[in-house]
């Protein structure tokens, strides 16, 4: 594992950058993560993805797929793509702070 420094807290993050332990996240941390993905200013429905990644995390254990983000977070697919290019469910776990969701490339 290697280290990463956001918002002044050092974190360990895998091979691809997502954090080791999700309960050193913090929503300071998710707007660096955000900015070094190509991400501009986060909007209420890029918080209302990242929460409900967290929130489905804490409870199931799992990321959940892109498939179900866009069923149940309430943001439809097409959206997702809009908000979090190149892959939702992937970028979207990142930057909440909890592991690559299964299936993701």
């Amino acid at each position: 594992m290697s280290t990463a420094t956001y918002a002044g807290a050092v974190v360990e993050v895998d091979a691809e950058g997502f954090l080791a332990d999700p309960a050193q996240w913090t929503e300071e941390m998710a707007h660096e993560i955000a900015a070094q993905n190509g991400l501009g200013e986060l909007t209420d429905r890029h918080w209302q993805v990242i929460n409900f990644m967290r929130d489905s995390y804490l409870k199931t254990g799992a990321a959940p797929s892109i498939r179900t983000l866009g069923k149940v977070s309430g943001v439809p697919i097409k959206e997702l793509y809009q908000l979090f290019p190149k892959g939702p469910a992937k970028l979207a776990a990142k930057i909440a702070g909890i592991p690559k969701p299964r299936g993701c490339i």
